[in-house]
């Protein structure tokens, strides 16, 4: 006697068949002169069901041939529940991910990392941004995406020159998104999507040099000076900058209790930082003496330093692009050109640092991992050149 199936047992809605709703149909054994277990699978890249067929082994009894059948069927059946589709990849093992179902996934699972302190609010706003970018494209682009495995390297390669050649990127934005889908498939190849990444070997573009500029020290002297007279509590922003290299994200994150006058340094909690890391750099007298004059100190520890939109403190905590959207307002105050930008003074301040007191303390101060990225810093003519080695004495 044929075994039934679940999808015969299983109440039917009148015009709607499950096999339409699920992608496949329950496996079934058949029996006569050849014994086989069958099904129905949705074939992602035709759109239509298609028969896949396993013949059952002989056994000693019919008993023993119906009980291994019973194991074939219970197999098939929780691959199919799985995702795994019997036409992709060669039967290796490739789940057929739905398309939409990877996308509902793909956001709930950057914010649990954010939720656990595994990435930050600002990467989960970008992983949103380029996925966003991503899904535009691929919805102009193709008529039937329908599932994971159909992202191949083709598809890759045709987002990024689209990013290029019709939205105008730079080369820089470009390479971006790129080390996004990189991560964003190694993401895939875990759920099992397809086992290599297809982002993985395409070449990034060369990037052109930053478009933003150091100041020099007449434009820091205008700064001040206007800054001394009008905003204050902007002008301790653009010294905490300049002088510690905190970045604009973790900046907004310093509580008052995070700032030792007597150590002369500020604390910075892995929680906030680039790396993940605690860590700490060193206060400058600049700075203490101004905080002390606007009565930074006599505000509660645990405000933060920079918690409102006006730079004071406040237990509120701001986004980092308040830095930028003050600096904006002040080029246009000062006339002075966009590649000046908030920013500008953190790469100023390590290479004031660097030509005064070393590349090694500046590189501990901005918490380079490695010299070489302090020295991208140091270019051209705003390289100091040291009066000793003019006069040094070699063996050659």
């Amino acid at each position: 006697m044929p075994i039934k199936n679940e999808l015969e047992l299983l109440p039917r809605a009148k015009g709607v068949s499950l096999s339409s709703v699920l992608g496949y149909t329950f496996p079934k054994l058949h029996e006569g002169k050849v014994w086989y277990v069958d099904f129905f699978a949705l074939n992602p890249l035709t759109g239509l069901m298609k028969r896949k067929k396993y013949n059952v082994p002989a056994a000693s009894s019919v008993r023993e041939r119906r009980e291994l059948a019973a194991q074939i069927i219970y197999s098939l059946t929780a691959q199919l529940r799985s995702g795994w589709s019997p036409w992709t990849g060669g039967g290796t093992g490739v789940r057929s991910l739905p398309w939409e179902k990877v996308c509902e996934d793909y956001i709930k699972y950057i914010h649990h990392l954010h939720a656990t302190n595994a990435i930050k609010k600002s990467s989960v706003e970008n992983y949103t941004t380029y996925f966003n970018a991503f899904q535009r494209f691929i919805k102009q682009k193709y008529q039937v995406f329908a599932y994971a495995h159909q992202l191949t390297k083709a598809v890759v390669t045709d987002f990024l020159e689209y990013l290029i050649l019709e939205q105008d990127v730079s080369a820089r934005t470009r390479n971006n998104y790129q080390v996004w889908l990189t991560m964003f498939c190694g993401w895939l190849v875990e759920k099992g999507a397809f086992e290599k990444n297809p982002a993985e070997g395409i070449k990034k573009l060369k990037e052109a040099d930053k478009f933003r500029e150091q100041l020099q020290p007449e434009h820091l002297k205008t700064l001040r000076s206007y800054l001394q007279k009008n905003d204050k509590h902007f002008l301790l922003a653009c010294l905490f900058e300049y002088y510690t290299f905190i970045r604009p994200e973790e900046l907004c994150s310093v509580r008052i209790g995070d700032i030792s006058v007597k150590d002369m340094k500020v604390v910075l909690h892995g929680e906030f930082t680039k790396n993940r890391k605690d860590g700490a750099v060193g206060l400058n007298e600049e700075i203490v003496k101004l905080m002390i004059d606007l009565g930074t100190f006599d505000s509660p520890s645990q405000n933060f330093l920079f918690g409102s939109r006006d730079f004071f403190p406040s237990p509120r905590k701001q986004s980092g692009r308040i830095f930028r959207e003050r600096f904006q307002k002040l080029r246009k105050e000062l006339k002075w050109p966009a590649k000046f930008q908030f920013y500008s003074l953190k790469d100023t301040g390590i290479r004031d640092l660097a030509n005064s007191e070393g590349i090694v303390i500046a590189r501990d101060q901005a918490r380079h991992s490695d010299i070489s990225t302090t020295n991208k810093y140091l270019k051209g003519d705003a390289c100091a050149v040291h009066e000793e080695t003019k006069r040094f004495k070699g063996s050659l």
